[in-house]
C-alpha cells in the first residue's frame, strides 16, 4: 500500500511539471511587445492553432481572433490609439496550455518640432512691451515687430541666447497695443504675439 501510495505521489508530481513545462513552452513559443499604443504578439513556429486575446485591465475581452502558426512565425499587430493609456492584457491559449501578458501603453512623446515656441509678451507702460521666450531646444530665434494696421516691419532681430531670453522693447512713439510680433525660432517654430 505505501509502494501504491508513492508511485501515485510520484506520478501526481510527474504530470503537474509536465504541466508547468507545457506553460513555458507556449511562454517560450510567444512573446508580446509595445510601443506606445501599438502592441504587436510574436507567435513562434510550432504554435499550431492558437486563440489571441486582447483585454481591459478589468478582464474584459476587447478583441478575440483565432489564428494557425505553420512553417514560419507570425507577428499579429493591434492599433489600440483609440482607446486609453493604461494596462492591458494579452492572453494566448492552445488546446494545451494558456499564457497572460501584461502590457502598458503610453502616447508617443511630440516630437521638438511639435512642441510650441513658448512665448509671452505684456505691456510694460505706454511705449514699453516685455517679450520673454522660454524653453528653446537650440539657440536662436527670430523676433520681427510689425504694425497692427498693414502689416509694415517696425524692427527686426535675432536673438542667439541658449534656452531662452527675456528683453524690454521701447517703441518710440508707438503705442504697443498698435503693434505686433512675430517670432521665429532655430527649429522653424512660429509665435504671433498681439499686445
Amino acid at each position: 500500500m505505501k509502494t501504491l501510495f508513492t508511485f501515485a505521489l510520484a506520478g501526481l508530481l510527474a504530470s503537474s511539471s509536465f504541466a508547468a513545462n507545457d506553460n513555458d513552452d507556449l511562454m517560450a513559443l510567444s512573446d508580446v511587445g509595445t510601443k506606445f499604443k501599438k502592441v504587436n504578439v510574436l507567435l513562434k513556429d510550432g504554435v499550431g492553432k492558437a486563440k489571441v486575446a486582447i483585454m481591459d485591465q478589468d478582464g474584459k475581452m476587447l478583441h478575440q481572433r483565432k489564428v494557425k502558426v505553420e512553417d514560419q512565425d507570425l507577428v499579429i499587430p493591434y492599433d489600440l490609439n483609440e482607446l486609453p493609456c493604461g494596462e492591458y492584457k494579452v492572453k494566448i491559449t492552445t488546446e494545451e496550455e494558456e499564457v497572460l501578458y501584461t502590457v502598458e501603453t503610453f502616447e508617443r512623446a511630440p516630437a521638438k518640432e511639435e512642441m510650441p515656441l513658448v512665448a509671452y509678451g505684456k505691456k510694460l507702460d505706454d511705449e514699453t512691451v516685455h517679450l520673454a521666450v522660454v524653453g528653446l531646444m537650440e539657440p536662436g530665434v527670430e523676433v520681427k515687430i510689425r504694425y497692427e494696421a498693414n502689416g509694415n516691419l517696425i524692427h527686426s532681430e535675432e536673438i542667439d541666447q541658449p534656452e531662452g531670453f527675456k528683453k524690454d522693447y521701447k517703441l518710440k512713439g508707438v503705442s504697443p497695443e498698435d503693434v505686433y510680433f512675430e517670432l521665429k525660432d532655430s527649429l522653424g517654430r512660429t509665435r504671433v504675439i498681439h499686445i
